[in-house]
């Protein structure tokens, strides 16, 4: 299994930004994916981002389209979140995830994931 060391999170004034890291312990799956989910107390886990480890598939999901940014450094198994113009209902933990198929936005299909960290946006 796939350990994942997150880093980046903060408190941070609405409309600013934070960017996030995700290094990957060992390979994981060339076929597979990389993902960012959040979740509030209270609240579902939420899909944020996703992007194929091979490749340059990504996928955004409906709160991170037009602010927030995907990518990857292959060389470093390392992933990224860049989250710009920041709100205060982006305040949760911010997890990554890796697993064996697609870009998917369901949780249940990302094998391991990362300990959170928290990202708190302040009016």
């Amino acid at each position: 299994q796939v350990q994942l060391a997150e880093s980046g999170g903060g408190l941070v004034e609405a409309g600013n930004s934070l960017e996030l890291s995700c290094e990957a312990s060992g390979r994981p799956s060339s076929s597979g994916a990389m993902a960012w989910f959040r979740q509030s107390p209270g609240k579902e886990r939420e899909f944020v981002a996703s992007i194929s480890v091979s490749g340059g598939n990504n996928w955004l999901g409906d709160s991170a389209k037009g602010r927030f940014a995907i990518s990857k450094d292959s060389a470093k198994n390392t992933m990224y979140l860049q989250m710009n113009n920041l709100r205060p209902d982006d305040t949760a933990v911010y997890y990554c995830a890796t697993g064996a198929g697609g870009t998917t936005a369901t949780a249940t299909a990302y094998q391991s994931w990362s300990q959170g960290t928290q990202v708190t946006v302040a009016t």
